[in-house]
């Protein structure tokens, strides 16, 4: 039996308890490249860094949610650049 996959961390909802984010995680499976794209990478020289003013209640929100996907707030906001420049250029 193949699992659902999950190829968009916004498909992943918000868990009221352990139990509840368990049975949801025994039904469904994270595509492996949604993975892949949330690896920090130490040796990426490409890297520039950047300075991004952002509304305290936002980045509030931003840390919780990344919480809940076991993320870094930073790297989630680049999976979402880098997803969002994909659908631009298609």
């Amino acid at each position: 039996m193949t699992l659902p996959t999950i190829t968009d961390w916004e498909k992943i909802p918000a868990f009221p308890t352990p139990h509840e984010e368990a049975e949801f995680w025994e039904k469904n499976q994270i595509d492996p490249r949604l993975m892949q794209a949330t690896l920090v990478r130490a040796d990426n020289a490409e890297s520039t860094t950047i300075t991004l003013r952002i509304d305290p209640r936002m980045l509030s929100r931003l840390k919780r949610l990344a919480r809940q996907r076991y993320l870094n707030y930073q790297s989630m906001l680049k999976q979402w650049v880098a997803e969002r420049l994909e659908k631009e250029m298609n």
